[in-house]
């Protein structure tokens, strides 16, 4: 079989022949009298064989390895051929996500490209101030996708940096908070709490308030508990079990006191704080400083009902608990008479 019948059956150019020929991948067992190259049946094979090494990624070198050891063992060397087929996806995963972030910023001219590339080089550096002077320093007329930078937010943990870039971010659009969404969505705990800090720093809307009312089911304390204090500050009651459980765990409890005290003014609210707060002390998992806490977070509560709760727990079986409980009963008396001028009687 000449050189033109195998290139036709075998889908490799006369070249690509005459150069595994060269190297000794593939000889011809003849030569015909012409002098022209004859392949056999077998030489054919080993064409198809060094074809399919070279589809895994392997060198004409280490092609020809494989084929000349009898004792070869693949193992090893297709273990390397997966760590730097992963490598060049992530190689090329990032050059993906470049040229869809210039795309998304919709340049004008080659100077918006060249651009969007300095910023994504300058956030994309080890130092911290490089970073945030990449964001600091842009022109104001330079669009930026917001993608970009929510997910140099996500990644960034130098305080200053994020602040840099949550200050950009919200500058950059209505869909900032849409972006930063999916953070909240991330395996990676940290991911999340960046995300829900850097959402709680836009602006009030109801999509922001719509991705922190989710953030209240995150099993970690802190992103919970941020979207809580947030949420609770502007008067959103969905807050409210977010925060009785931030003074059950301990996590800035006297905020979530405070806030919890506000939101008991708002219409049908405060039976049902109180009702939350009694179960809790409670619980039979509730020790003496829990207690503690959830009897302070009641003193912030108005009406008569707090001061029933009260009075019975100065009789509770924990002696601290009864005194804690006491001492308060005696001090909402003395603001009540206070607030009715009895005060100096």
């Amino acid at each position: 079989m000449l050189i033109g019948e195998v290139a036709r059956r075998s889908g490799v150019s006369p070249r690509m022949l005459r150069h595994y020929d060269a190297l000794g991948l593939v000889r011809p067992t003849g030569r015909t009298v012409g002098g022209y190259r004859e392949y056999t049946a077998e030489d054919v094979r080993r064409v198809f064989h060094v074809e399919s090494l070279r589809s895994l990624g392997l060198s004409l070198k280490q092609v020809g390895h494989a084929l000349a050891d009898p004792d070869f063992t693949p193992s090893a060397l297709v273990g390397d051929l997966i760590r730097w087929t992963e490598d060049r996806l992530e190689r090329e995963r990032e050059l993906l996500d470049r040229l869809r972030a210039i795309d998304a910023s919709a340049p004008t001219g080659w100077q918006d490209v060249l651009r969007i590339v300095e910023l994504m080089q300058g956030l994309g550096s080890t130092s911290a101030a490089r970073r945030q002077q990449a964001v600091l320093t842009r022109p104001e007329d330079a669009p930026v996708p917001v993608e970009l930078l929510a997910e140099a937010v996500l990644a960034e943990s130098d305080p200053s940096v994020a602040g840099a870039l949550c200050w950009a971010l919200a500058r950059s659009g209505p869909d900032a908070v849409t972006a930063l969404t999916a953070g909240l969505d991330a395996r990676d705990v940290d991911v999340r709490r960046r995300a829900v800090r850097a959402i709680a720093e836009m602006d009030e809307s109801p999509r922001a308030t719509e991705a922190l009312t989710k953030a209240l089911d995150d099993p970690d304390t802190t992103v919970r508990g941020h979207a809580a204090l947030v949420l609770g500050r502007s008067g959103v009651t969905a807050a409210v079990p977010a925060l009785v459980g931030m003074v059950v765990e301990g996590f800035n409890d006297v905020d979530a006191a405070e806030i919890l005290g506000t939101l008991s003014r708002r219409p049908g609210c405060a039976d049902r704080i109180l009702t939350l707060l009694v179960d809790q002390l409670a619980a039979p998992s509730a020790d003496f400083a829990t207690r503690a806490r959830l009897i302070q977070a009641l003193v912030e509560l108005p009406g008569s009902a707090v001061r029933e709760v009260l009075r019975r727990l100065t009789h509770d079986g924990d002696r601290a608990v009864a005194l804690i409980a006491s001492a308060f009963v005696t001090l909402l008396d003395e603001r009540s008479l206070a607030d009715r001028g009895e005060g100096d009687l």
